[in-house]
């Protein structure tokens, strides 16, 4: 028989009376993104989904790489079925695996019997498969707590499944249960992670970006296309909200105390935001903040800053250091794209001695001399919008 992809699933096999609807979405999901690698037929039971390819011509290994950053998924296996006899597993397993049985030192057969009416006990069939393999392979030792090698055998409703190690999933729930946010997209660290760590909440993500050109550069902006680029494997079809900030940010900088113009620069960002939310049915803005990492980002202006939006601000990088964002920015392969030396808004006009816990009174107070309403929807008007 053809290989085929086993899908151990996560935290949604502990969902009570709407399970349901977390493994349909999962579905959903994974039949999106196996659609460039061929048909496949993707069906759960007993807290696995299984994958299997409809043609000869799908392409098995692309699809058990793609699946990988697949969110709702803890474990992927590429496995072969075949009978449900103690014989056929044996022969399935020299076969798949031949390969590494030559190399490896150790191992030991671990067997799940999901099919109680099997005939064997899984010890049984643990016993029977590795004796046999250990007199197949000479280079073999059995070696129960720390093999090299582990040769999994399922014996499930409808065949047997032989399979080396699983690989670790993505984890987390799959993307759009759990509702729609905007995130605030950056070209920087932390907001392409903090992008990818509310997604893996099964959050469907808008992203906004604020472009300042002539001051940014378009380099600058295809730097932050790239980046949602690099997210969409976890989070599916993205669309980048590029929105016009030069007028504003040259107003700020015309009419506004140089101390209080990052904390206000980072209000209007909030409310447009807000807007593009609105628009597109969101119930949540996300932000790449880490407390105290730069003067707009003490609790103060956090609270200043959000002070203008209704909806709730998620930050789910506010707690950690730069070596945690940094070590997920490179496991998530964004790492690189967000150091190239292209300057986003936030660099612009930014001020010597920005203040470090502003008050709210003075902030609106800074903000009477402009047309907050009129900046904002001009902005919004001017948008462009770049599916990724």
């Amino acid at each position: 028989m053809k290989e085929m992809i086993l899908l151990k699933l996560g935290e949604m096999v502990l969902k009570g009376l709407n399970r349901r609807s977390f493994e349909d979405k999962l579905q959903a999901n994974i039949h999106r993104r196996l659609h460039p690698f061929g048909q496949f037929r993707v069906y759960t039971r007993q807290s696995t989904t299984y994958v299997e390819p409809k043609e000869d011509s799908c392409d098995v290994i692309a699809a058990y790489e793609a699946l990988q950053k697949v969110f709702g998924i803890v474990g992927i296996s590429l496995a072969r079925p075949c009978e449900k006899d103690k014989d056929a597993i044996l022969a399935t397993a020299k076969e798949f695996l031949d390969d590494q049985l030559r190399t490896a030192k150790t191992f030991k057969v671990e067997t799940k019997r999901a099919d109680k009416s099997f005939p064997m006990t899984s010890i049984q069939l643990s016993q029977y498969v590795g004796g046999e393999l250990h007199e197949a392979y000479e280079n073999l030792e059995v070696d129960v707590h720390h093999p090299e090698l582990v040769v999994h055998v399922e014996v499930r409703d409808f065949a047997a499944y032989v399979h080396a190690q699983a690989v670790p999933g993505a984890g987390g729930l799959p993307v759009g249960i759990n509702g729609r946010a905007v995130s605030l997209l950056s070209g920087g660290i932390d907001s392409p992670v903090s992008s990818w760590m509310i997604a893996k909440r099964g959050i469907a993500l808008e992203m906004v970006h604020f472009f300042s050109y002539p001051y940014t550069s378009p380099e600058a902006k295809e730097k932050v296309i790239e980046l949602a680029r690099l997210l969409t494997p976890y989070t599916g079809h993205l669309t980048v909200h590029v929105v016009p900030f030069t007028a504003i940010q040259e107003e700020l900088r015309r009419s506004c105390p140089e101390e209080l113009f990052t904390v206000i620069m980072r209000r209007f960002m909030m409310r447009i935001a807000q807007a593009v939310a609105n628009r597109c049915g969101a119930k949540a803005l996300v932000t790449g903040e880490c407390l105290g990492q730069v003067a707009s980002q003490t609790m103060e202006a956090m609270m200043v800053t959000g002070a203008v939006v209704d909806l709730p601000i998620l930050r789910p990088c506010v707690g950690m250091d730069k070596e945690e964002i940094v070590q997920i920015a490179r496991k998530i392969g964004t790492f690189e794209t967000s150091i190239l030396p292209y300057e986003d808004c936030c660099t612009v006009f930014t001020p010597r001695h920005p203040r470090l816990r502003p008050m709210l009174s003075e902030v609106e107070k800074a903000e009477c001399a402009l047309d907050v309403d009129g900046m904002v929807q001009a902005a919004v008007e001017g948008i462009e919008r770049i599916h990724v």
